[in-house]
C-alpha cells in the first residue's frame, strides 16, 4: 500500500512502521507523502482507535533526507510547509492517541516527529538529537514549540545550540520520553500501550488532546471555560454512559469509542 511504510491494524491500533532502514529512515518526498496519507487514513477510519508510530532497522528517523536538497537552492520553507508541517499538525490534532516507539536514533525532524506524539516509549538504545545547528539550520517540524514545553526553555536551548545526543536515560530524566525499556521489550510494551488505549474511550481521549492543545496556547480562565464546554460534549458520549454503568455495576467497561 505504501512504498516507505509498513501498516497493520491490531485490536484497533494502527501500527505504522517507517521503512527505509538503509538510510536510518530519513524522510524523502515519498515517505512524506506516505506518512501524511497513512495518518489521514488512520484519522478517518472508525476501526482505528490508536496510532503507534515506530521504525524498522536500528534507527527511528535520521530526519530529512539531505540528498534531496541543495543548500542555497532548495526552498526549505516551502518544503516544510508542504511536507513536514502538515504531518506534525496531524499528529498533534488527530483526536486519537498517538504513541511513538523510538527504537534508535531520532535526529532533526525525526526527533521532532517523535516529540509530536502524545506518548513516547524508547528503547534503551535510543538517542535524541536536535541536530539542526550542526548544518547551520534552526529546529523545525515543531521543535521550537514542542521541545521547550517538554523540558523547559533552558534545556531546550541547550539541546538546540549544542546539538549533542541525549541518550535514553537522560531523555527519561528530562521528560522527553514517558518510559525507557530494554530494546527487546520495546515493541511488546508499545503494543501493550496501544492496545490498552485502543480499548479505551476514544472520544474522551480526543477531547483531552483538544483541551490540552487549547490550554497550551491560552490562559487559566480560557482553559476553565473550554473544559466546561468539552465536558458537556464528553458527558453526551456513549462511552460516558457505559463508564458510569460499568462503575455502578462493578464490572469492566466495554467502550465502543463513540
Amino acid at each position: 500500500m505504501y512504498e516507505t511504510l509498513l501498516a497493520e491494524t491490531q485490536g484497533g491500533a494502527r501500527i505504522l512502521t517507517l521503512n527505509r532502514p538503509d538510510v536510518l529512515n530519513a524522510i524523502n518526498a515519498q515517505m512524506g507523502d506516505d506518512l501524511d496519507e497513512a495518518l489521514r487514513d488512520a484519522e478517518r477510519s472508525p476501526e482505528v482507535r490508536c496510532v503507534l508510530l515506530t521504525a524498522a532497522g536500528r534507527g527511528f528517523c535520521a530526519g530529512a533526507d539531505l540528498r534531496e536538497q541543495s543548500p542555497g537552492h532548495t526552498r526549505v520553507g516551502d518544503l516544510l510547509r508542504t511536507r513536514y508541517n502538515k504531518i506534525v499538525a496531524k499528529i498533534r490534532t488527530m483526536e486519537k492517541p498517538v504513541i511513538a516507539a523510538v527504537n534508535g536514533v531520532a535526529a532533526g525532524a525525526g526527533c521532532n516527529l517523535a516529540l509530536a506524539a502524545d506518548l513516547r516509549i524508547a528503547s534503551d538504545r535510543a538517542t535524541f538529537i536536535e541536530a539542526f545547528s550542526k548544518i547551520g539550520l534552526i529546529p523545525d517540524s515543531g521543535g521550537t514549540w514542542l521541545l521547550p514545553r517538554l523540558v523547559g526553555v533552558g534545556r531546550a536551548l541547550e539541546m538546540m545550540f549544542f546539538a549533542d545526543p541525549i541518550d535514553a536515560p537522560a531523555a527519561e530524566r528530562l521528560g522527553l520520553v514517558n518510559r525507557v525499556v530494554p530494546h527487546d521489550d520495546l515493541m511488546p510494551r508499545a503494543r501493550e500501550w496501544a492496545l490498552r488505549l485502543a480499548a479505551g474511550p476514544t472520544r474522551t481521549f480526543g477531547l483531552i488532546k483538544r483541551g490540552v492543545n487549547h490550554a497550551l496556547a491560552g490562559d487559566l480562565e480560557g482553559a476553565l471555560d473550554y473544559e466546561a464546554h468539552l465536558q458537556e460534549v464528553a458527558s453526551r458520549t456513549d462511552d460516558h454512559r457505559e463508564g458510569v454503568a460499568a462503575f455502578l455495576a462493578k464490572r469492566p467497561p466495554a467502550y465502543t469509542g463513540r
